[in-house]
């Protein structure tokens, strides 16, 4: 069996499903790439028994077959070779012969027969979505996951559809981010949670266009194909948190405040909070914001004053720094409104802008004040 495929474009490829494959593995066989080659058609596979990628490239070969070939030397051989035409050689005892324009690599392949079976998309639900639908849904949610394994839930973004569009929500009990798109009609309401690994490798390989892509599920599991590329994961078996009863519906205190110059202050005085609660404690009168942290351990101690527009009482609330600073990432305006009532109870950041057909709500539970 022999094909002939260009060099940068395998390696190009390889590089988008690589990030599968975990280092240290159970089964040996899962370092490995399949290749699965038809008449002037490659599909290469990665798995990690919990997610599968797929990508297809067009190739020159007349015959067909299969072969597992080792991942991480197949990737650092083609990183160093230049762009020109390679041909894969494939003996009956999976021995691989790769010839470049001056040089002859072998590799020892496995038997395909070994490599773990794709999950089979049988009565799955299906609907269509711009790909920069489910990458902004992804980024503006990713950083708000748990990585608390005890509370299998939370380790991944819950999606909840409906004909009226897609929310997707994450938490991890100190923060809450609910993102919706309104202009995507699922075929009935349902719920699934897909685990962090598998978004955060869909995110680097979708592009932020509005080509659409196709989503598929079923009671275990979850389907993207776009282009060329295809990815199933395992959706995680558990119950996402009734997440409407946190999101408090009365926060009477609006606080409106610049985001960078926000962002920039918090970065500075986090400095000097105390760096197991990254604790930074906002003092709000009038049109000024007041921000103080002290690492009394340290004698550290870091203030700053801004400007701001709020409409409520005199208030003094403390959060982690940290998180207030991932939150406003999520907010593409320039101004951001935070809305608040007591020093314990969740504060609700907002973009002051809305973008057309999306709507982002985030909150922070607040940290008690040490006077």
């Amino acid at each position: 069996m022999k094909f002939i495929v260009s060099s940068t474009q395998l390696l190009k490829h390889l590089q988008q499903i690589s990030g599968v494959i975990n280092a240290n593995t159970v089964l040996p066989i899962l370092e490995d790439f399949l290749f699965e080659i038809e008449v002037n058609k490659l599909t290469i596979v990665a798995t990690d028994l919990e997610t599968v990628m797929k990508i297809h490239m067009n190739i020159e070969a007349k015959d067909s077959g299969k072969v597992c070939i080792p991942g991480k030397i197949l990737l650092d051989s083609l990183k160093n070779i230049p762009e020109q035409p390679l041909t894969f050689n494939i003996d009956k005892n999976f021995g691989i012969e790769i010839t470049s324009d001056n040089g002859k690599y072998k590799v020892m392949g496995e038997n395909p027969d070994n490599f773990p079976k794709d999950p089979v998309a049988d009565t799955a639900n299906s609907f269509n979505m711009p790909s920069s639908a489910l990458v902004t849904a992804i980024s503006k949610c990713l950083f708000a996951v748990s990585n608390d394994d005890l509370r299998p839930a939370m380790t991944g973004v819950f999606f909840e559809l409906s004909p009226k569009g897609i929310t997707c929500v994450a938490t991890d009990a100190h923060r809450l981010v609910r993102f919706s798109r309104l202009d995507v009609s699922c075929p009935e309401s349902d719920t699934f949670i897909v685990p962090k690994k598998p978004l955060n490798l869909l995110k680097n390989v979708l592009p932020n266009t509005d080509e659409e892509l196709n989503v598929s599920y079923n009671s275990n599991h979850l389907f993207v194909k776009y282009g060329g590329t295809e990815m199933v994961c395992r959706l995680i078996d558990a119950r996402f948190p009734d997440y409407k009863v946190v999101i408090p519906t009365d926060n009477p205190y609006k606080l409106t405040v610049n985001k960078n110059d926000f962002q920039n202050a918090l970065r500075r005085v986090s400095v000097f909070s105390n760096k197991s609660t990254n604790q930074v404690a906002l003092t709000i009168t009038g049109s000024e914001l007041q921000l103080a942290a002290q690492d009394i351990d340290f004698s550290f101690e870091g203030n700053e004053r801004m400007a701001c527009q709020y409409d409520g009482e005199d208030l003094q609330i403390a959060f982690n720094a940290k998180f207030l600073i991932e939150m406003l990432n999520a907010a593409e305006t320039d101004e951001v409104f935070i809305e608040l009532s007591t020093p314990t109870k969740a504060g609700i950041i907002k973009p002051t802008e809305k973008a057309e057909n999306e709507e982002l709500l985030m909150l922070v539970m607040p940290l008690m004040l040490n006077n």
